[in-house]
């Protein structure tokens, strides 16, 4: 539980792999410190070249994509163009962006892996200035097609090619929000040992994340990026069975807030060490929809009790 999903084509595979491409960029194509630090998305994307102009992209945005070139398609510096350019929201720095992604051999054309296409996005992730990230989505809209070349700084191949939809753009105060507890929310009880026992009610899950602070600690308040020491109980809504506990396994877990999904990361942050809180969370704030991710705990909304022990500021 302690770590972000790893979907098929996970966000932490693909700012991976934009570091690599990044790293690998010509230093015209790299934005400076200084120019990232002073400009925004848009600035820090990546710049157009003759070679992603010479890609051809068929199919609908949101559909799945085919990209054409003439192979081997030779290039050492990240290229980006703009297919199909959105009208919805424009990404800014925080926003959280659920995409789809395409990725293809630039050495011979073929298509390596895709997922997100048809209605099932990959799980969101935030794009921030400096993440890599930035790098390929800049500050695109919402309903855009992006193409991207991405050097292989290794020398083990000729790069690849993505695609990427941008398929839904959400203020970062807005993504997985939390809401007041609805009156089918779980009830918890504590054992002798003090190990929470969590019931679920026979209804339908919250579509939104839903918080019940147990007890009001007096500790410092947990800001974001802190690394938190916490017991904690996750339970699916589905069957009230319990997949992953500190508690059963009697050592407390040390994370940052940052390294976690995101509704566990909003029963954490705004909290005060020494609280005790409850958090239900949908699918998409936890390991993702159905089809989205190959978690085995994608499309389950889930409910954790989390004891927040300490909180410590992650050094800069």
């Amino acid at each position: 539980m302690r770590f972000r999903p790893l979907a098929a084509l996970s966000s932490a595979a693909l700012t991976a792999l934009v570091l690599t491409g990044c790293a690998g960029g010509a230093s015209e194509a790299t934005p400076t410190a200084t120019e990232a630090a002073a400009g925004d998305l848009c600035a820090v994307a990546a710049p157009t070249g003759d070679v992603v102009s010479s890609i051809t992209v068929d199919g609908e945005v949101g559909e799945s994509a085919t990209a054409t070139f003439e192979a081997p398609l030779e290039f050492t510096s990240a290229e980006r163009e703009v297919l199909v350019e959105g009208d919805g929201a424009a990404i800014s720095d925080g926003d959280y962006v659920s995409y789809a992604l395409a990725v293809f051999d630039a050495a011979t054309g073929e298509s390596l892996q895709e997922g997100g296409f048809g209605g099932a996005a990959l799980p969101a992730m935030p794009i921030t200035l400096g993440s890599g990230a930035d790098f390929y989505f800049g500050c695109a809209t919402e309903g855009s097609r992006v193409v991207v070349t991405v050097p292989d700084t290794t020398g083990a191949s000729a790069g690849q090619v993505y695609v990427i939809d941008v398929l839904g753009v959400t203020p970062a105060d807005e993504w997985c929000a939390v809401a007041e507890p609805g009156p089918d929310f779980p009830t918890v009880e504590f054992d002798g040992e003090g190990v929470p026992m969590i019931t679920i009610a026979d209804a339908e899950p919250p579509a939104e994340v839903q918080l019940e602070v147990l007890e009001e600690g007096d500790g410092a308040v947990v800001e974001p990026g802190d690394n938190v020491t916490v017991d904690y109980t996750g339970v699916k809504w589905s069957d009230g069975t319990v997949f992953d506990s500190s508690w059963e396994r009697g050592e407390p877990a040390t994370f940052s807030t940052l390294g976690v999904v995101s509704g566990f990361q909003r029963a954490l942050e705004g909290q005060t060490v020494g609280s005790t809180v409850v958090v239900a969370m949908p699918p998409a704030c936890g390991y993702g929809d159905t089809g989205s991710s190959t978690h085995e705990l994608a499309g389950e909304t889930l409910v954790f009790v989390v004891d927040i022990i300490d909180a410590a500021r992650a050094q800069q």
